[in-house]
């Protein structure tokens, strides 16, 4: 289980990405889509283009926590 921290600010890309994408990809995201550090703490969340998938990245101090999540219904 992973526990996050009170008060952590989570950001939700509105545009979908493309969901080849892994943490390098994923950070240039952040830092360009969203003008963000992606070592900030904060949660960001994205989804792919049918909007049946999300993916979460997080660092948590020492790596960067990856959750990925198929929802059954979009």
């Amino acid at each position: 289980m992973i526990a996050w921290p009170t008060g952590v600010a989570i950001h939700l890309a509105v545009a979908p990405v493309d969901f080849r994408k892994a943490f390098d990809g994923l950070c240039t995201e952040i830092v360009e889509a969203l003008e963000r550090d992606p070592l900030s703490g904060e949660l960001f969340v994205f989804r792919n283009r049918a909007g049946d998938k999300l993916k979460a990245l997080y660092w948590d101090g020492q790596g960067f926590v990856m959750i990925y999540k198929r929802l059954e219904k979009g």
